[in-house]
């Protein structure tokens, strides 16, 4: 270390000016404790310092002349303001060695002594200055830059900021907020109190919380409409499950309630709307979209209307609909998970709206006439009035499936092998790029096994996501040169439907199955200290499950002292965000692909491989009702648009063959 007594007498040299000369930060006193302890420069410059952005960090050489030149300055700080037995112990240490000697617990004595040197941190400070440089880089991957941007981006997230951010797990993302919570002061920025909130079976607490929603009336001191123009408070909004209604508002005494006995035990309008949507229990997609319709209104009826539900009359009912055409920003914001405070009904749009489209509106306006009807059958309510109430007129659309996602037969063909090729590019996983290389084998066969099943056996996503092996099986049928295998599923209405599955879809699943350990024929293969049990479980599944409580809760649990393991597959979303991202891949690096087919496979999702099956199924001369079993048709009409799509294929073909011979002119004899 170099020599301090030569430098400025500590009378000379003011803590001041030192502090002025040069401000630390709680980075660089952890990077002096680190060569206080003898570990080596080179190694707390990779540590602790980004090269690209701490010039002293680029050589040992610089880091070890930084590291100096800092333990130097905090020595003549502690010499100035330390007590008397450390100046004492500095001096003598000085003399003796030509260099302050620094034991850990000196070492601690002078940091505490020299705290004037230290750099409080700041909105406009970089990232990089304070966290260490991998988290710097994942935040900054992020566009998060500042200090200032990581709080506000934190508030804007809550307590699920760091899901987004690749290895910056909960763990971590704690620790960040804890120190971010300990520089409030200085940095003159507020944490939100729900941003590390205590968990439990990876829900926060707060979501427990129930919260009373108030008119804005009292908010925002306006008239009772509360439109836009009544002020731009921010409202106390809650979902369903955890919203409570002053009583005035609760619907107890609805002037609107019926007065013979009720069929439903509900003492206020939240009771009927559970009620109502307990109706739903079993049909989870049709429950979430009858919740959101009903939760919507009765916010604005109570917050922006000051009504309660069983007050309300027709010119509420048209004036809530008018409302649908221009949701009131205060109901409005970015998606956020149900039980942060940051939800908001309406979820904005990439330009910042949230206009419901006409034919929303009519759902919606629909969704709450049939809740009203049934309030009215079982006597909660004495009359609906919305059935008074037209419904916003909507443009009648050929059709209302967008067939035309289809991919064509070429393109078809040679997503298929070109599936096939990246399935096989397995890795033997000696460096770190092979294992990579093998995690991306294992997505691309869960993404092939996925797109057979529904591009050739018409599945929806919702009805891929929950196939299950003990509902597939081999038909009757069949024979041994040629086998066929059906799978059963409960598909759109709960109506149950086989479908064909075919030998590619088969040996697509057999290596998905591989992937997870798994025998898609037979029994499960063992593993240490867990039996074979029979195949079972959902057909499609993760292989890659992320270290998280929540996410191993999902996907892994078990029963009892059998040690059965309850497999969870996909879900629909899931599914389609993974064959979304693969397709993306796909469209960047597939060779010999031209622009128009790039477009195609770039605005294809996971439904558009049930159309390519009904358009190429019809081409292929397959009768319409065998097409319209398969994919599970309520209406033969419904089914026909794939003929029409095949049509229009047709003529479009012939047409571009008129004109390719016109431009060459007459055939000579």
């Amino acid at each position: 270390m170099s020599d301090v007594s030569s430098r400025l007498a500590p009378e000379k040299l003011t803590a001041e000016q030192l502090t002025l000369e040069r401000g630390y930060t709680a980075k660089d006193f952890t990077a002096l404790r680190a060569y206080v302890q003898r570990i080596a420069p080179a190694v707390i410059a990779r540590t602790y310092y980004d090269p690209d952005a701490d010039p002293h960090a680029a050589t040992p050489g610089a880091m070890e002349r930084h590291l100096n030149t800092m333990l130097d300055t905090l020595v003549q700080l502690a010499l100035a303001h330390g007590s008397t037995v450390l100046a004492n112990h500095l001096r003598g240490s000085i003399k003796q060695h030509g260099q302050a000697k620094l034991t850990t617990v000196t070492f601690r004595m002078v940091t505490e002594a020299a705290q004037l040197a230290t750099l409080p941190p700041h909105p406009d400070h970089a990232i990089g200055a304070w966290l260490r440089p991998r988290v710097a880089r994942r935040l900054k991957g992020e566009g998060i830059a500042t200090l200032g941007e990581l709080v506000a981006f934190c508030n804007r997230r809550g307590s699920s900021w760091w899901r987004s951010i690749p290895r910056i797990g909960p763990g971590r993302a704690r620790a960040i907020v804890s120190w971010l919570r300990r520089q409030q002061t200085a940095l003159g920025l507020t944490i939100d109190a729900d941003v590390d909130s205590v968990e439990r079976d990876g829900v926060p607490l707060v979501a427990d919380e129930l919260i009373e929603v108030r008119p804005a009336t009292e908010v925002t001191k306006s008239g009772p409409s509360g439109g836009p123009s009544s002020g731009s408070a921010r409202l106390t909004l809650a979902p369903l499950e955890r919203l409570v209604v002053p009583h005035a508002l609760s619907g107890a005494d609805g002037e609107n309630r019926s007065t013979a006995f009720c069929y439903i035990q509900a003492n206020h309008d939240l009771d009927a709307v559970r009620a109502y949507l307990n109706r739903y229990r079993d049909q989870l997609k049709t429950l979430r979209a009858y919740t959101k319709e009903l939760e919507r209104f009765l916010l604005w009826a109570v917050v922006l209307r000051g009504k309660a539900l069983s007050d309300l009359r027709v010119d509420d009912c048209e004036a809530y609909k008018d409302f649908l055409k221009s949701p009131d920003p205060r109901f409005v914001g970015e998606r956020f998970a149900r039980h942060s405070p940051r939800w908001r009904p309406f979820a904005s749009t990439a330009d910042g709206s949230a206009a419901l489209s006409a034919d929303s509106q009519r759902y919606a306006v629909r969704a709450l006439r049939a809740a009203f009807a049934w309030w009215v059958d079982v006597r909660y309510l004495g009359g609906n009035p919305w059935t008074a109430v037209n419904d916003p007129p909507v443009i009648q659309r050929a059709s209302a499936m967008k067939i035309e996602r289809a991919l064509p037969a070429d393109l078809w063909r040679r997503l298929r092998s070109e599936l096939d090729v990246r399935c096989a590019e397995e890795g033997d996983c000696r460096s770190t790029a092979q294992w990579r290389e093998s995690k991306r084998g294992v997505q691309w066969r869960a993404v092939r096994a996925a797109i057979l099943l529904m591009g050739d056996s018409g599945l929806r996503r919702e009805e891929a996501a929950s196939a299950r092996r003990e509902n597939l099986k081999a038909s009757v049928y069949g024979t041994l040169e040629r086998p066929v295998w059906e799978l059963t599923i409960v598909g759109k209405g709960q109506r149950e439907r086989t479908v064909p599955v075919s030998a590619a879809t088969l040996g697509a699943l057999r290596a998905h199955w591989a992937d997870r350990g798994r025998e898609l024929d037979g029994a499960a293969i063992a593993s240490a200290g867990v039996p074979s049990i029979a195949p079972r479980g959902p057909l499609l599944g993760p292989v890659i499950i992320p270290w998280t409580d929540a996410a191993r809760r999902r996907h892994r649990t078990q029963r009892g002292d059998a040690l059965e393991i309850e497999e969870a597959g996909y879900t629909a979303d899931g599914l389609n965000r993974l064959i979304g991202r693969m397709l993306r891949t796909l469209v960047e690096t597939m060779d010999a692909l031209s622009l128009d087919e790039r477009v195609r496979l770039g605005q294809a999702n996971a439904h558009a491989f049930r159309h390519t099956f009904g358009t190429q199924s019809v081409a292929d001369a397959v009768p319409v009702d065998v097409v319209q079993k398969v994919l599970g048709h309520a209406s033969l009409a419904t089914t026909t648009l794939y003929v029409q799509a095949e049509k229009q294929r047709v003529l479009e073909e012939v047409a571009g063959y008129y004109a390719r011979r016109t431009e060459r002119g007459p055939a000579k004899e």
